[in-house]
C-alpha cells in the first residue's frame, strides 16, 4: 500500500503555492509514495481579497481537519505574517482540537516550508514557532537540514529557506521562487518521502 503524504498550504499571493507544487514533485518522484496537495479554508471575504490583490486560490481541494487523519506524512506550508505563520493556517490547525484529543496524529513525520517579505522577515522564525503545533500534537519533525548540500550555502543570489525547510522570498509580491529555491523544495520533498516511507514501514 503506498505511502500517503499530504502536502496542506494557505497562499495568498501563490508563492507559497508554487513551492506546494514542487514539493509534491519531489515527494511523488519516490516509488510507493502518493502524493496529495490541499489547501485549507480561506478566512477572508472575496471582496477584502480583491481589495488585497490576492492570487486566484487554484484547483486543490480544501482540506478538514479529519482529512489529516488519512496521510502518512505532512508537509505544511504557509506564508509569514509577523515572523509566524499567517492567521488563515493557524485558524485551521486551531480547529484540530479534536485529532489533538484523540491523538490521531501523534507519530506521524511533519514537516514545513514557507515565504516571507524579505530576508529578515521569518526564514527561521516561522518554523521555529510553527514546531509548536506539531508538538501538541506528538508529530515528528523532520526537518530538511542541510541534506541540499552546497545549495545551502549559497552567498551570491537571495536565496530563501533554511535548515527547518523550503522557502521563498516575495518582496513587494512580483518576485516568483528562484530556480534554487524551487530545487530546495522539489529536494524537501523528496527527502520527506524517503523518511515517511520508511517510517510507515516499520509501523
Amino acid at each position: 500500500m503506498a505511502t500517503k503524504v499530504y502536502i496542506v498550504y494557505y497562499s495568498m499571493y501563490g508563492h507559497v503555492a508554487k513551492l506546494a507544487e514542487e514539493i509534491k514533485k519531489g515527494t511523488a518522484s519516490v516509488e510507493g509514495v502518493e502524493a496529495t496537495i490541499w489547501q485549507v479554508p480561506e478566512t477572508l471575504t472575496g471582496e477584502v481579497l480583491e481589495k488585497m490583490g490576492a492570487a486566484p486560490k487554484g484547483d486543490a481541494p480544501i482540506i478538514t481537519p479529519d482529512d489529516l487523519a488519512e496521510a502518512d506524512g505532512l508537509i505544511f506550508g504557509f506564508p509569514t505574517r509577523f515572523g509566524m505563520m499567517c492567521a488563515q493556517f493557524k485558524a485551521f490547525m486551531d480547529a484540530t482540537g479534536g485529532l489533538w484529543k484523540s491523538q490521531t496524529l501523534a507519530g506521524k513525520p511533519a514537516g514545513i516550508f514557507y515565504s516571507t517579505g524579505s530576508q529578515g522577515g521569518g526564514q527561521e522564525t516561522t518554523p521555529l514557532t510553527a514546531i509548536t503545533q506539531l508538538v501538541h500534537h506528538g508529530m515528528v519533525f523532520v526537518p530538511v537540514g542541510y541534506t541540499f548540500g552546497a545549495g545551502m550555502f549559497e552567498m551570491e543570489k537571495v536565496k530563501g529557506g533554511s535548515p527547518y525547510g523550503a522557502g521563498t522570498y516575495a518582496g513587494d509580491g512580483t518576485r516568483q521562487p528562484s530556480a534554487l529555491e524551487l530545487e530546495l523544495a522539489f529536494h524537501q520533498g523528496k527527502y520527506f518521502a524517503g523518511i515517511a516511507k520508511k517510517l510507515k514501514g516499520t509501523a
